[in-house]
């Protein structure tokens, strides 16, 4: 197994294995991630991390591994709604321009590990074109979709099927049908009351789709939870039902 240390004091070491965790790097071939190995950085990502805020420099381009990250769009009044979120399938700040600024905020919502990059690097590479280039525009051009089908969905769907859609976003990339978090955090990301919340999960919960206790969530019945979320839900799933081509076994 081919590893690297990220830096000379550093205990964490990166490696093929680890790397293609990340669906965008795993569908790279063997020497084509090799050659990041120099500039890629494995990094923990603690709940509540702010990765970049609205107005930032993006200095580094993320690529979770089981980590989720929830991209948000902050009001003056300083209230947050969620309008896309990223995990093991995709990449967060690409930015291919040098004074490009952050045009919502990237906070970390399930703890866990990814890759780091200079964006100045990314960006290098990307001009260059190759594998690389080729991922992060097919990549783009499915979160364009999955963010049209947001807005969609925000105007013609249920609090009951938002929350199931909200829900099953998380559950496509957690490695269990347990999701850490709390009715009011689902309410600030879905912009809307948190007793809107309590009564959509109570319902979910009577129909014996979900339990639910204090922080946490279990989802019990998949199918059902998918039935009720709808096509909104089904269309943005593509994202992540659609893997990336894998190139090359470890």
């Amino acid at each position: 197994m081919n590893t690297i240390p990220t830096s000379p004091a550093a205990s964490q070491t990166i490696s093929l294995i680890g790397a293609q965790q990340n669906d965008l790097l795993r569908a790279l071939s063997r020497e084509d991630l090799l050659a990041l190995f120099g500039d890629l950085e494995l990094v923990a990502l603690p709940e509540g991390k702010h990765l970049f805020d609205y107005g930032d420099a993006i200095d580094y381009t993320y690529f979770p591994t089981n980590a989720i990250v929830s991209l948000q769009y902050v009001m003056e009044d300083g209230a947050t709604t969620e309008i896309a979120v990223v995990g093991r399938e995709g990449v967060v700040g690409v930015a291919l321009h040098p004074t490009e600024r952050a045009s919502y905020a990237a906070v970390v919502q399930t703890a866990g590990y990814g890759y780091r990059l200079k964006t100045a690097v990314l960006r290098e590479v990307f001009y260059t074109g190759g594998p690389l280039a080729q991922q992060l525009m097919r990549y783009t051009s499915m979160m364009f979709a999955q963010l049209a089908q947001s807005v969609a969905g925000s105007r013609h769907t249920s609090i009951e099927q938002k929350l199931c859609g909200w829900l099953l976003e998380r559950l496509d990339r957690s490695l269990s049908n347990e999701l850490k978090v709390t009715q009011e955090m689902i309410a600030n990301m879905l912009g809307v009351r948190r007793e809107s919340i309590t009564g959509a999960a109570g319902k979910l919960s009577q129909e014996g789709l979900i339990t639910y206790r204090r922080g946490c969530v279990t989802v019990l019945d998949r199918d059902g939870m998918e039935r009720r979320a709808g096509s909104c839900y089904q269309a943005r799933g593509a994202v992540i039902a659609t893997p990336a081509p894998q190139r090359y076994a470890a």
